[in-house]
């Protein structure tokens, strides 16, 4: 087997030995893919100068050292090729089977994916496109991660600074915290160290000068500590590895942010790390350590008994040693430094199944991009609560639950269930009951008061939900109770249109022409249809117009139709009047409209659901109709109700450069609500319609309507 690495490049073999994963990997076919990519990227060349194969090469250096399997190894080399070398996905499954296949197109649909842009809505689409990839196979994320590491290691060739400063801040904002979230902190730091040094570069130069220095200073010092306690865990039957260790420049300079301190004030500049052989001896050693030198009181934390969300486990302690120096210790068992190290990507190799908490993780992701699409989380939550710290609390059955820092019992309670939330009437807190904004403590026993009769959330709880989850649950809530009177009202609308065609509204919901309506205008679904009938998108006369058979027309009786001077509406049997449109009402073109004879302003075209019509003689109706062409544009009335976190400069930067809008009126209706009057103009209801719409699923924006003017 070993004999076939010498078809590979040395640096490649090289690491497959070091890491001993040759018996894991089937190098036949890491062989072919390598011979494919080489082949492709043929007289393709990076930025540094190098044959663009060197890149493919070193994403699967990075995923061999993460023990990956075969499959990522492959997708890894080859993940450049659809995007660069115009090969289909179709020719990869013919020649690499159906799992790298799914891999190499996840990777190719989040190629290029800008988190820096300003447009809102391009950004949720970035980030949903990211989640559906990392849900489809989790190898699509641990491959991106690779090649950004790669690309992060070799931005120096990258000779366009704001390039450099955008893709570094996306580093830091988005792929370092996903790092953290799967556990693969050898991936985390290394990624933040690099986008530190780009983004901060002087920070970063002074840093690393000083921490040279202490360290050559404290080496000494530090390697007496270490071999002390080996030889004093030893004596005691601890089978173990002691081993300095260094804390990464980020580390270092967000402590010092965070708590205000300078360099000199950072004390655990170098820790110790003890790795056992089990989960036991890991305890032992932790009674040796404390017997050894003295613990710091509230500085022990057991990650072993109460991992971390992403299935961190370890015993962390400080301790202050006979030099009245702090000394931070960590203690692991060899196949929690393992997973520490690897995180998920340490159970490829063994081919154990996933932990529960990282598949959470995952499937709660999938919620959010749903969330995103419903306009109530944005991009900016999502990023946040990737970074956040945690703390982990337990229900009174003693079931542990990981909440962002900062969380509050009405957190909890949506942690549990989202029922348990909508119902929340206080908390309980180690058997005492807090108040609403009691922030959650590590340990904490956390009991929910449910009032079953509650009508659901206020929305002040907006002021204490920490969770992205929380919020966006509280936030669809209003969203939804809005949506179902809107369900109501549309439904009434279309029962009486049943029942004027003499028709169930079962059976005309099978009409083809309600279907094909439907399938025109995006419905996908009836409440879809009775909630744009409810909010007046849809009008009665629409679908009647399109049911009812149209009357049959006397060419020649008729007098010969005349376009209004308006060149938009033909009024039909008139020649040579004045045509206005009518100022209550505010038809514009795409509108079912009805023509109103005036006694000295010559026609009046409003809309047909207009409640003026419904008052006016029939003898003083006429019909009118839009041309097939119209050329003019048409002010529209919109009222907006927001929550009072909606900020009208989100509208105006989320707009497209078509989109008109002349004036806003903001009104306070309370703490909570704002309503806003927006005065747009058009060219036709169906830009209309795409306006409400984006507007519509813009974050913190419960309801939109079009109005009559103010």
């Amino acid at each position: 087997m070993k004999t076939n690495l010498k078809f590979l490049p040395e640096s490649l073999s090289e690491v497959i030995i070091k890491n001993d994963v040759l018996e894991n990997l089937d190098i036949e076919k890491i062989i072919k893919a390598y011979n494919y990519a080489y082949e492709k990227h043929k007289g393709q060349f990076r930025l540094s100068g190098d044959p663009y194969i060197v890149h493919p090469v070193e994403v699967a250096k990075i995923l061999i050292s993460l023990n990956l399997d075969t499959t990522s190894v492959v997708a890894g080399l080859l993940h450049d090729v659809v995007e660069d070398c115009n090969v289909s996905i179709s020719e990869i499954k013919k020649e690499f089977g159906s799992d790298v296949t799914k891999i190499v197109d996840g990777l190719t649909k989040i190629e290029g994916l800008d988190f820096n842009i300003p447009n809102a809505e391009a950004k949720i689409e970035s980030i949903r496109k990211m989640i559906l990839a990392m849900a489809s196979d989790i190898r699509v994320i641990l491959v991106k991660l690779a090649d950004r590491l790669h690309n992060m290691r070799t931005l120096s060739h990258l000779k366009d600074e704001k390039k450099i400063i955008e893709k570094s801040k996306e580093t830091l904002s988005i792929y370092a915290p996903i790092a953290h979230r799967l556990g693969i902190h050898m991936i985390k730091w290394e990624l933040e160290d690099l986008a530190f040094k780009y983004l901060y570069p002087d920070e970063y130069r002074e840093l690393k000068e000083k921490v040279s220095k202490k360290l050559a200073e404290r080496q000494e010092v530090t390697e007496s500590y270490r071999q002390q306690l080996e030889s004093f865990l030893k004596e005691h039957g601890i089978d173990c590895k002691v081993e300095g260790r260094v804390k990464h420049f980020y580390s270092i300079w967000q402590k010092m942010r965070k708590k205000n301190k300078t360099f000199d004030e950072i004390y655990d500049l170098t820790a110790l790390r003890v790795i056992t052989k089990d989960e036991v001896e890991c305890y032992k050693t932790l009674g040796f350590v404390h017997s050894l030198w003295t613990p710091v009181p509230g500085r022990i934390k057991d990650y072993i008994a109460t991992p971390k969300s992403n299935g961190y486990r370890a015993l962390h302690t400080t301790v202050i040693t006979q030099r009245a120096e702090l000394l931070e210790i960590q203690i692991r068992s060899f196949e929690m430094h393992r997973e520490a190290e690897y995180g998920l990507a340490a159970h490829w190799r063994y081919k154990e199944d996933l932990p529960n908490s990282r598949y959470k993780w995952i499937d709660q992701l999938i919620e959010w991009q749903k969330d995103f699409l419903s306009g109530v989380v944005e991009l900016g939550e999502f990023q946040r609560e990737l970074e956040l710290d945690e703390v982990f609390v337990f229900t009174p059955k003693g079931e542990v639950k990981h909440l962002p820092k900062g969380s509050t019992t009405i957190d909890f309670a949506y942690s549990v269930h989202t029922e348990i939330g909508h119902h929340y009437a206080g908390a309980k807190v180690n058997g005492k009951i807090v108040p609403i904004d009691y922030k959650l403590k590590n340990g904490d026993i956390v009991e929910i008061i449910v009032n079953k009769n509650s009508k659901g959330p206020s929305l002040d709880w907006l002021k204490y939900a920490k969770s992205s989850s929380t919020r966006a649950k509280i936030r669809k809530f209003f969203k939804d109770k809005y949506a179902q009177e809107l369900v109501e009202k549309g439904k009434e609308i279309f029962r009486k249109i049943s029942k004027k065609l003499n028709l169930s509204m079962e059976e005309l919901l099978k009409d083809e022409k309600i279907i094909a309506f439907m399938k025109r205008n995006s419905l996908k679904s009836e409440k879809e249809l009775f909630i744009r009938l409810g909010d007046g998108m849809i009008t009665q006369s629409d679908l009647l117009k399109l049911l009812q058979p149209q009357e049959d027309i006397e060419l020649i009786t008729r007098k010969p139709k005349k376009r209004s001077k308006t060149l938009d509406v033909i009024v039909d049997g008139a020649t040579g009047v004045e045509v206005r449109f009518a100022k209550c009402c505010m038809p514009i073109p795409g509108d079912s409209i009805i023509g109103v004879i005036t006694k000295s302003a010559g026609i009046s075209i409003h809309r047909k659901n207009c409640k003026n019509v419904s008052t006016v003689p029939k003898d003083r109706l006429i019909k009118v109709r839009w041309a097939m062409e119209t050329k003019n544009e048409y002010d529209v009335w919109l009222e907006i109700e927001t929550f009072n976190t909606f900020s009208v400069s989100d509208l105006y930067k989320s707009s497209r450069p078509s989109w008109r809008f002349y004036e806003i009126n903001t009104k306070i209706i309370d703490s909570n609500f704002l309503y806003h009057v927006l005065r747009a103009r058009v060219k036709s209801k169906e830009e209309l319609d795409d306006i409400i719409e984006s507007i519509r699923k813009m974050k913190d924006v419960i309801r939109i309507r079009r109005i009559r003017r103010k």
